[in-house]
């Protein structure tokens, strides 16, 4: 069995290479999406100008091209108020050529965020956070539901490596390290519905290395750098790190300013030595997101259509 996926790293552990997946998945919602009849519709609203937001909201219009989607794109001052930023998602709601939105977070002081994503209809939540769509992946109906996109992305990683490995989701034990609402609970209910044995960890979790090293999948989602030791790892487990987290580096950049690098929630070098699988930070889990919001704008655009 092949895969431009599952890759060698040079010790015990495969890499899960989150980049070529991705590629993957944006091929196939273009190669979908031109074969229908109108262009799916993604609007993507921005408040204010933070720096990693402008990055992150530049990257999904350009994979919003990538797949020939009707791609808009709202910048507003930093100054707007609550009223005129639900007034525009209610605009975008009445809205039939967009088919998502998405309000990038975080939003500036002020606006209350949990009531401006309860203002998206829960047909266009490709973000997948609407209590209706939660509510849906909760209770199983997943081919209802607009799911999450990281906890998205990241099932078709695990797979992935598990059809490489020859392992069947059915039945594994997997641990979340993690409770958060983006990412923890409903990766918990996406392995529930594989029918895999779902246990969710956190800091209050009693012997957490214990519960950690019983994992077939161990799913690391707790946003502390390395937290997850190499003795944590049950030997051959499947691991996901979904953490990124930057933390200081060796030397001066440019600027003269003490240098960065990132790293997940798993420490990899330790990791590497034990586990069957992995994915790396950067590169692993990251690059799904986009995919999965692409692929959550073509299913709501489908939806929209009786598809």
């Amino acid at each position: 069995m092949t895969s431009s996926i599952v890759k060698p790293s040079g010790k015990q552990a495969l890499l899960i290479d989150g980049k070529a997946a991705s590629a993957v998945a944006i091929e196939r919602v273009a190669r979908e999406a031109a074969s229908l009849p109108f262009k799916p519709g993604l609007a993507v609203v921005l408040v204010g100008e933070d720096p990693a937001s402008q990055v992150y909201v530049k990257s999904k219009g350009k994979a919003a091209q990538a797949c020939g989607f009707h791609s808009v794109q709202h910048d507003l001052p930093a100054t707007t108020g609550e009223p005129e930023l639900i007034a525009l998602v209610r605009r975008l709601n009445a809205d039939p050529a967009i088919h998502g939105i998405l309000v990038q977070l975080p939003l500036p002081v002020g606006i209350d965020t949990q009531k401006v994503l309860l203002t998206v209809a829960p047909e266009k939540d490709v973000d997948g956070f609407h209590p209706v769509n939660v509510g849906l992946l909760a209770t199983g109906a997943v081919e209802r539901a607009l799911i999450p996109c990281t906890p998205a992305g990241a099932l078709l990683l695990i797979e992935e490596a598990a059809r490489f490995l020859g392992r069947d989701l059915a039945g594994a034990e997997a641990v979340i390290v993690g409770r958060s609402n983006i990412v923890g609970k409903p990766m918990a209910n996406l392995l529930l519905a594989q029918n895999a044995t779902v246990t969710i960890a956190h800091s209050r979790t009693r012997d957490l290395p214990a519960v950690a090293r019983r994992a077939d999948i161990l799913v690391a989602a707790v946003g502390k750098p390395e937290m997850i030791r190499g003795d944590w790892i049950k030997p051959g487990a499947l691991v996901i790190d979904v953490g990124i987290n930057r933390v200081p580096a060796q030397g001066l950049n440019a600027e003269g300013q003490r240098k960065t690098r990132l790293v997940g929630d798993v420490a990899f070098d330790e990791a590497l030595d034990v586990a069957g699988a992995i994915t790396p930070v950067p590169g692993g889990v990251g690059p799904m997101t986009i995919a999965m919001l692409m692929s959550n704008t073509l299913r709501a655009a489908k939806l929209a259509r009786g598809g």
